[in-house]
């Protein structure tokens, strides 16, 4: 596949006539979630089949649209404290036409790699915070390539401005200029501060701290996508609430996926001959706050309120107890992140951070001796409703980013809240997962 780039321009806010300017910021300081995430563009790929509306009327739609989410046209600074802000300045977001010289078939876009690269715009140390690109091929189909900066916006603020935007191509879309949560500062320290969980080696480390981390290169992983129908899905929640107790709760259909997924995965590893090279075994589930904490997070918030949940067994407890043990360690981990957890970490990042020169925890530690699965789900996103004006999606997938034991969870693209799982492992690790990944054993 071989792309060529058409034009690239600035795609600016199409600001409504009228609106009182004085009652707009000129900045906005990262918010004490911001500024634990990847300072990097997180790239997402949505592919359509012909028929697909003009460039010109995307184009129109996506301006419509960054008028009611100014932040994502705005740039990078510092503020006179030090303190890194965002500019509203409706500098815009860079916006690059191009052309595939194949078919969308021939392409064969459906594993994760630096060959997709191609499919977005330099990423570079890019100055703008989000960048899109648009990739016509030869067949007609149309790849609509989206990266924002991390700092700026998390999946769920994500998947809201590309509603809009699609919103927007339609002639759907209302733009409330009155949307005014803008201000980043809505996560206030309580007074006095309450540090009610250690943070410290969770979120935070400090400065000098050495971290080891997995080395294994790109080149060297492969993803492999597993469709789980709703059947499939029953089956897995049955097998994995089998030792509850009478009457209990059942699990989330997540935190079962999510056990099942585990111990195949663990399994695969130790078939593979990787078993006597880890003693034990976590994930990183990132967790949204929005709904956990009281009040919750309004849903028109930009930005990011994530933390992470890290459950956490011997790689022998894994395999040698059931799915139902694997889905009890998830739940109990993931009920930790509650309002006074998240409060907590708002009070130390506050308070504790620049006081004792810490500074955030970008990987796991002893990954050496670990097995480390990251799990990023994104089946509460309305991703797949991303229609231009000419139909859904016929594909939806993360884009070239990835890394050891990084899993997904999305939405399937079918419609009937069946779900998707990519697993990304090595050669070997993933020949082993491919034979029993349904697996209920």
């Amino acid at each position: 596949m071989r792309v060529h780039e058409e034009s690239s321009r600035l795609v600016k806010p199409i600001l409504k006539s009228g609106l009182p300017k004085a009652t707009i910021p000129t900045q906005m300081t990262l918010n004490v979630f911001d500024l634990i995430t990847d300072d990097a563009h997180i790239p997402i790929i949505y592919v359509y089949r012909p028929p697909t509306p003009s460039i010109a009327a995307i184009e129109l739609g996506l301006g419509q649209a960054l008028s009611d989410y100014r932040e994502l046209a705005g740039r990078f600074s510092t503020d006179e404290k030090g303190q890194r802000v965002i500019l509203l300045n409706d500098k815009g977001l860079r916006f690059v036409e191009a052309s595939a010289d194949c078919t969308l078939d021939e392409a064969k876009l459906f594993n994760p790699s630096k060959a997709l690269l191609s499919l977005h715009p330099c990423l570079d140390s890019p100055k703008e915070l989000v960048q899109v690109q648009l990739t016509r091929f030869a067949c007609g189909s149309l790849a609509v390539a989206i990266s924002c900066n991390h700092m700026v916006a998390d999946g769920f603020s994500m998947s809201r401005f590309l509603i809009a935007w699609s919103q927007a191509c339609c002639g759907d879309f209302d733009r409330n200029l009155g949307r005014m949560l803008l201000d980043r500062a809505i996560f206030m320290p309580r007074d006095p501060p309450r540090f009610q969980f250690e943070h410290k080696g969770v979120e935070f480390k400090d400065k000098n701290e050495d971290c080891t981390s997995d080395e294994t290169l790109e080149e060297d992983l492969f993803m492999y996508k597993s469709h789980f129908t709703l059947e499939m899905l029953s089956q897995i929640k049955t097998n994995a609430s089998q030792e509850l107790a009478h009457n209990a709760k059942p699990h989330s259909m997540f935190v079962c996926l999510v056990a099942h997924v585990w111990r195949n995965v663990v399994k695969a590893c130790v078939a593979a001959g990787d078993g006597n090279r880890y003693k034990a075994t976590c994930l990183k589930i990132s967790v949204n706050g929005r709904r956990r904490m009281s009040p919750p997070v309004p849903d028109d918030f930009v930005g990011n309120v994530v933390l992470w949940a890290y459950p956490k067994a011997g790689m022998n407890e894994i395999l040698s107890e059931s799915v139902s043990y694997a889905a009890k360690i998830i739940h109990e981990a993931l009920a930790k992140l509650n309002d006074d957890y998240f409060k907590s970490y708002i009070d130390f990042a506050s308070y504790k951070f620049d006081e004792n020169e810490l500074v955030p925890v970008v990987d796991f530690s002893d990954s050496d001796v670990c097995l480390n699965l990251y799990i990023d789900s994104w089946l509460g996103f309305p991703y797949c409703d991303m229609d231009f004006g000419g139909g859904m999606p016929c594909m939806f997938m993360p884009s070239y980013r990835i890394w050891p034991g990084q899993v997904f969870l999305l939405p399937s693209q079918t419609g009937d809240k069946s779900i998707d799982v990519m697993v990304t492992l090595s050669e070997n690790q993933l020949s082993s997962y491919k034979e029993r990944w349904f697996s209920l054993e």
